[in-house]
């Protein structure tokens, strides 16, 4: 059986899709990548927040989809909202990358005041900004090599660890930043497949690729983000890891208007209510001020 892909055509992009492909060639299927060019491609100068935020890498692949010029889609899970359009679901989500941010140029203990450090995303900043007050922050867009390129305008630029890791890249000064210094974005590090809800032979070939142990832990994330709310202009993140019987799930809110951070770290051994709760948590609090 042959499947056709919708992705994007940056080089990350596509290791996702060949990626996939592999997995799936495992079970018997051809998978054939259809190249989506999405506005986020279009645009690579605009702050992302201000041309379409996290959608803006995915609405144009979905579209594919549901216009049948493709039979699943292959996204970057960070990128894909908790709102998706009601025809597509979340078919299957393969074994996770490494979900933690990195900084490269420096590392953090090395920054120099009033360091000069680049990024597209206004979570990013938020959390370093809280840490590091003195420094201050630039724009960066473009793909991996391209954002790397430009580090050399910069003291440090952030981008994803598993970018780096999936591309083979290995920059001269870069330090991983942990999830209790930086929380990652919902899904950062996994790759989500999106298919038509009723195409029951796509979704059963795409389910043989999924491991069931990142799903559970992504759900969780997901409901997280979904409490928090489609419409949220604020910076947010999220990240569920398991320990022991447990999953524990830390999380951030900033207020984008005061600039104040809110932090949640919970563990529990009911992962239905998880996600939702401290969603719950960093309203109340974002609401209180």
């Amino acid at each position: 059986m042959k499947l056709r892909a919708a992705t994007r055509g940056s080089p990350l992009a596509m290791w996702q899709t060949n990626h996939i492909a592999a997995l799936l060639e495992q079970h018997g299927y051809q998978v054939e990548p259809i190249i989506v060019e999405t506005g986020g491609d279009k645009d690579q100068v605009s702050p992302l927040h201000k041309i379409g935020g996290q959608g803006i890498f995915v609405k144009e692949v979905q579209s594919f989809v549901i216009q049948g010029r493709a039979d699943f889609a292959v996204h970057s899970l960070k990128d894909l909202p908790s709102d998706t359009p009601s025809e597509l679901v979340l078919a299957a989500v393969p074994d996770r990358g490494d979900p933690r941010d990195a900084l490269v140029g420096s590392t953090l203990k090395d920054l120099e005041p009033e360091a000069k450090v680049a990024t597209g995303s206004i979570r990013r900043k938020s959390q370093l900004a809280e840490i590091r007050p003195d420094i201050s922050f630039h724009e960066l867009r473009g793909n991996i090599h391209t954002r790397l390129e430009k580090a050399k305008n910069f003291d440090a630029i952030i981008i994803a660890a598993t970018a780096l890791e999936r591309l083979g890249l290995d920059p001269d000064v870069i330090e991983i930043l942990e999830p209790d210094v930086m929380v990652p974005q919902v899904g950062q590090g996994a790759i989500g497949l999106e298919c038509i809800a009723d195409n029951f032979d796509v979704l059963s070939a795409l389910k043989k690729i999924e491991d069931s142990s990142t799903r559970d832990l992504i759900n969780i994330e997901r409901s997280f983000l979904k409490e928090i709310g489609a419409d949220c202009s604020h910076p947010v993140g999220a990240h569920a890891t398991l320990e022991g019987n447990q999953i524990r799930i830390r999380s951030f809110l900033s207020d984008s208007k005061t600039g104040r951070n809110f932090h949640d770290n919970r563990i529990s051994s009911n992962p239905e209510s998880l996600g939702k709760s401290a969603a719950t948590e960093l309203l109340k609090r974002l609401e209180k001020g």
